[in-house]
């Protein structure tokens, strides 16, 4: 629905400057903050969905008892890395927040409001890596 939205208003933004001469004047700052909301969301759900790309070639050379405490580490170094960006993201977010920062655009948008992404985004992909590291142990247990 984000893309459907970009796409459209990029689409609208493009037929109004080449037909009538005409901007939005606020297409490209909304169509920043979609690319960001889908980078980090789309990225959680290609994460929970095994969608995202791995080093197959690397990692079937091992043996399967390996392999898992290979992805266990890749995970959990993974999920260190999102901790961290998520907190320090949200310190960002609250110090935009606290100073009444506003983005030099046409909409003056609240810099709180596209920054909440960033550590909204980095706790789900959190949340995804430790539901991986989770079925890590849970496949082991099966075999």
């Amino acid at each position: 629905m984000v893309l459907a939205a970009l796409v459209s208003l990029v689409c609208l933004e493009a037929l109004l400057r080449g037909g009538f001469n005409y901007s939005l004047g606020f297409a490209e700052e909304l169509t920043g903050y979609g690319v960001v909301f889908m980078t980090f969301f789309g990225a959680a759900l290609a994460l929970r969905g095994h969608a995202m790309f791995q080093v197959h070639f690397l990692l079937d050379t091992w043996p399967e008892g390996t392999r898992r405490w290979l992805i266990r580490a890749f995970v959990l170094i993974a999920l260190v890395i999102c901790v961290i960006l998520a907190w320090k993201t949200k310190d960002l977010t609250l110090s935009s927040f606290s100073r009444g920062k506003f983005a030099p655009t046409v909409l003056r948008t609240p810099l709180w409001i596209p920054q909440i992404m960033l550590p909204a985004g980095f706790s789900v992909l959190a949340f995804f890596l430790v539901e991986q590291l989770l079925l890590t142990f849970r496949k082991s247990e099966e075999t």
